[in-house]
């Protein structure tokens, strides 16, 4: 038995699941629904996406107060065992939204015997749901959960930094990388969900900037991005 399949921690897991699923599904639906009408590709969405982010992130970010844009329980699972995998010890999340990756993170910080995981969350509303959910899930006292644009909450994350989830504004992935970078130990693993910025995966998958990079299999269209700091 795992602190994942712990009463708590799962329960709260299978209810937020299918919270995002009640929230979520309408929008990604009427999402593909544009993409099949207009013959664009989500690559392509995701650029003009990314452009919108450019001129005003807080702006597009807050259209989503409401939408969970969670992991899949299949990528949460694997979230975990990959923090057990590295035996991370303090971990920093860019994007809480709701709390279920933060879920998944903490409970393998819990399995590997204690540690922090620092997030940040730019929408208010989200802090707070994102705090109860851990909260519920019996791992608060794993987790600091800042309120704010990251490019000024994650300035201080406290200590090396073992493991990194990069999940919010796809704009910022690469200048949330470069803040956290001086933190990260070598081997140190760094995901990116929904990673189609251009100047982030040129950053990773160039080796001479000290990463190996690949992109995951898993849930296959989202973008998933393996990173793991070489030097």
């Amino acid at each position: 038995m795992t602190s994942l399949n712990s009463g708590p921690v799962g329960q709260t897991l299978m209810q937020l699941h299918r919270d995002a699923e009640a929230a979520d599904a309408p929008f990604i639906q009427k999402m593909m629904a544009d993409l099949e009408t207009s013959g664009e590709t989500i690559e392509q969405a995701a650029t003009q996406l990314i452009a919108d982010e450019r001129s005003d992130y807080r702006k597009v970010y807050s259209g989503h107060a409401e939408h969970f844009l969670s992991v899949t329980p299949q990528y949460g699972r694997f979230l975990y065992a990959i923090a057990r995998a590295c035996k991370a010890r303090r971990i920093v999340e860019f994007g809480t939204s709701m709390g279920v990756s933060t879920i998944y993170l903490a409970a393998a910080l819990r399995d590997n015997g204690g540690g922090q995981l620092i997030g940040s969350e730019l929408e208010p509303g989200k802090v707070a749901r994102a705090r109860a959910h851990v909260e519920a899930a019996g791992l608060a006292d794993l987790v600091d959960i800042r309120e704010g644009d990251a490019l000024e909450t994650l300035k201080d994350v406290g200590g090396e930094v073992d493991l990194a989830l990069v999940d919010g504004a796809w704009s910022l992935y690469l200048p949330v990388l470069k803040l956290i970078e001086p933190r990260l130990r070598p081997g140190a693993v760094i995901l990116a969900e929904n990673a189609f910025a251009d100047d982030y995966l040129e950053y990773v998958r160039d080796p001479a900037n000290g990463y190996l990079a690949y992109t995951l299999p898993i849930d296959e269209g989202r973008g998933n991005e393996f990173a793991v700091r070489a030097l």
